[in-house]
């Protein structure tokens, strides 16, 4: 999977393998969490983290929105540049269209993400 991202982050572009996580879109504790790369996404351990937190989301139309709370924050550099920077950035997809994520899943994750954050 992390090869269909040119092993980068889909969110902030880090090209380094050791720091890079594949990530479930829908979780495999859910029926829809199979590992497949449609339901997945390259990411660093940083975004990987918010992610499963709901820090991070990524909308249908590949957009990444910061957790209103977190872009509240004030705090050091990581969450400045780490954070707060990516709200709004589209997130970089796989060349291959098979293995772009499914924008079905990425809804479901996104109701998901919209729903704690209120």
């Amino acid at each position: 999977m992390l090869l269909a991202y040119a092993t980068r982050c889909t969110v902030c572009s880090l090209h380094h393998g050791a720091l890079l996580d594949a990530a479930h879109i829908v979780p495999d504790t859910e029926p829809a969490g199979i590992p497949t790369t449609p339901n997945g996404l390259a990411l660093c351990k940083i975004h990987h983290a918010a992610y499963d937190q709901n820090m991070l989301g990524v909308s249908p139309d590949y957009k990444v929105s910061i957790n209103r709370e977190v872009l509240a924050e004030v705090d050091g550099p990581m969450l400045k540049h780490g954070l707060q920077e990516m709200h709004g950035r589209t997130i970089t997809l796989p060349a291959r269209r098979t293995d772009r994520p499914d924008r079905d899943l990425l809804s479901w994750r996104w109701g998901r993400f919209n729903a704690v954050i209120g």
